[in-house]
């Protein structure tokens, strides 16, 4: 079922510019919880989904318009734009992965009935294969394997089995060589995620970041010269919401160096899906603070 706001919370939406290091907040609404912001191609707009919908965000007006899908279930926050911008690629609660154009209309799905759980996370930069996260049988038990998939939904390719622990949030690099995510294979304490990469043809998994935190969702912005990732404290379970967690500005190249650093409310929904600028320049997020706080 879609998440829902707390009768205390808000949801914003944020940008970070990475030049001058300041935020802005672009959308507040204590009605709709917003999640996962993508940015549109021409730079123009977000798309958040929220209440199992995906909705578009102009950033000139703060309008906040729904794009009207035919035969969608309702969706969750794992949703992608692909290379071309016309073109979107959803996650749903039937745990499939569906096609449509970003301007709404029907919808194809593309996962096979092959009795996974499949998690939608990236699309390749040449449009043509989809990285997602596999549950074998529905069984969410088993760890998460990492699959790519051609986006005309011509059957999944295994590239990665490291071990019986979980990942997630598997991320073509913008070069296409590399898949980055996230994984608790170099650790035996419970929960404890590190980012990693892969070689998209299959290899050696290499870490990124050794750490005491949990860390999660790596995205590179479109230049291939700064990465963002979510924070979560030592000793978190999964990627839970209502939590104080921090996102982390790196160089590409180091990612153990923390650029800049945003503390909020948050956590699931804030970053799970690739949300930098088309020119590189800013990002977007989510946050969910308390009345409270």
């Amino acid at each position: 079922m879609p998440r829902t706001l707390r009768p205390d919370q808000r949801a914003q939406v944020w940008i970070f510019d990475l030049a001058s290091g300041t935020t802005s907040l672009v959308l507040e609404r204590d009605d709709v919880l917003l999640e996962a912001p993508n940015w549109s191609l021409d730079g123009d707009a977000l798309y958040v989904n929220g209440d199992g919908l995906l909705w578009r965000l102009d950033l000139a007006s703060g309008a906040l318009e729904r794009v009207p899908f035919e035969g969608l279930p309702p969706i969750n926050n794992d949703h992608v734009l692909a290379p071309d911008g016309r073109t979107v690629f959803l996650s749903a609660d039937d745990f499939h992965i569906y096609r449509g154009s970003i301007a709404g209309g029907a919808v194809a799905r593309v996962t096979p009935e092959d009795g996974d759980a499949h998690f939608l996370h990236g699309v390749s930069p040449d449009g043509a294969t989809l990285a997602y996260v596999a549950i074998e049988d529905g069984d969410f038990a088993n760890p998460g394997r990492l699959a790519l998939l051609d986006t005309g939904g011509r059957g999944p390719t295994r590239i990665l089995e490291t071990s019986d622990r979980h990942l997630d949030g598997p991320e073509f690099s913008p070069d296409g060589r590399w898949l980055l995510f996230n994984t608790e294979a170099f650790t035996e304490a419970p929960g404890h995620a590190q980012l990693a990469r892969v070689p998209v043809e299959g290899g050696e998994v290499e870490r990124l970041r050794a750490s005491e935190t949990v860390d999660w969702f790596p995205h590179l912005s479109p230049d291939g010269r700064h990465g963002v990732h979510l924070v979560f404290p030592p000793g978190t379970q999964g990627h839970p919401a209502d939590h104080d967690v921090r996102l982390r500005v790196v160089d590409a190249d180091d990612w153990s160096t923390e650029l800049a650093g945003i503390d909020l409310f948050g956590g699931q929904g804030t970053i799970n899906v690739p949300s930098w600028s088309p020119d590189s320049r800013r990002f977007a997020y989510c946050a969910y603070p308390l009345e409270q706080r």
